[in-house]
């Protein structure tokens, strides 16, 4: 598989990081509906003969216009160029969202972002895609700035499940906020997954018979708190499967801010520090208070039994 390459800003890019074929959007979760607007880049790379690109925005224009609404992301960029990878994209550009681009009318993003800058030979769209300052750009314009500017441009129709229920950032959240994640699984075309260092803390988990390696939630979107049958993979592509609880423990004092605990089946290594990430593939059960700590770990060790049941290890 050849590597993607992440651009991270659109001046004076060199000859050989312009003129791709381009998938616009925000693109959190990379999901169903998102591939399909990639597909139709893809299409016209392939007759164009140019790389595939994709551009999105960092931090999200949610964050930048947005930033008292709680957390709500549904990947790192790291793991989105991985998503994108597999798609075969060439190039991902992450343009900084700042004053200058935020102020751009939508002409003048296409004129100055997308011609001048990108030099993109065509630019890809969902049916509901806004640009510019205002949201005031739409599918419609771009198609009449594409004409005038020499970009070809594609718009990609609304996808949903059986149901007609479209794919969407917003569905794979809710999925998640309400304790499914195989639904959120069926919209990502993939679990939920979340990627951060392992933290050091009081190593209650281990004295207890069940060490667990904890991750800040930080930006991501919370999911229900509860315990979750897991896999989890370590920087050197080892997958081990897992219990979890996501919330603040609260059985245990001194937990403020939401973590993913999980105990990596059959593994006892010292990982603190390095980047783990971990699929949720099922809820078990939400997350409760128990009356001591005996009683936690006896109930820990029937998740951990019911979760090899549901992962089959």
């Amino acid at each position: 598989m050849k590597r993607i390459r992440v651009i991270r800003g659109w001046k004076d890019l060199s000859e050989s990081d312009r003129g791709a074929a381009v998938a616009m959007g925000s693109f959190d979760g990379v999901h169903l509906g998102h591939q399909q607007v990639i597909e139709l880049a893809a299409r016209a790379a392939n007759d164009l003969g140019a790389p595939l690109g994709v551009i999105t925005f960092d931090p999200h224009p949610r964050v930048y216009f947005r930033p008292d609404e709680p957390a709500f992301r549904l990947m790192k960029t790291d793991q989105q160029a991985r998503a994108l990878e597999k798609l075969n994209v060439d190039i991902l550009y992450v343009l900084p969202l700042e004053a200058e681009l935020a102020g751009m009318t939508d002409r003048e993003f296409a004129a100055r972002v997308l011609h001048d800058g990108l030099g993109a030979r065509h630019v890809a769209v969902g049916f509901d895609n806004s640009f510019g300052k205002g949201r005031t750009g739409t599918p419609v314009a771009m198609r009449a700035y594409g004409g005038e500017m020499g970009f070809g441009v594609s718009v990609a129709e609304p996808v949903g499940d059986l149901d007609g229920d479209k794919f969407s950032s917003t569905a794979v959240r809710e999925a998640l906020r309400e304790g499914r994640p195989q639904d959120a699984a069926e919209i990502l075309g993939r679990p939920f997954a979340i990627e951060g260092p392992v933290q050091r803390g009081r190593q209650l988990g281990r004295k207890l018979g069940f060490p667990t390696a904890n991750v800040d939630l930080g930006d991501y979107v919370s999911p229900k708190f509860g315990v979750y049958a897991t896999r989890t993979r370590l920087s050197d592509g080892r997958e081990f499967a897992g219990v979890a609880n996501i919330g603040i423990n609260p059985t245990v004092q001194g937990v403020t801010r939401p973590l993913l605990e999980v105990w990596l089946f059959d593994f006892d290594e010292d990982i603190y520090d390095r980047v783990i990430e971990t699929d949720l593939v099922a809820f078990l059960r939400p997350e409760e208070k128990f009356d001591s700590l005996e009683i936690m770990t006896e109930q820990v060790m029937k998740d951990a039994e019911r979760a090899r049941q549901v992962l089959g290890v």
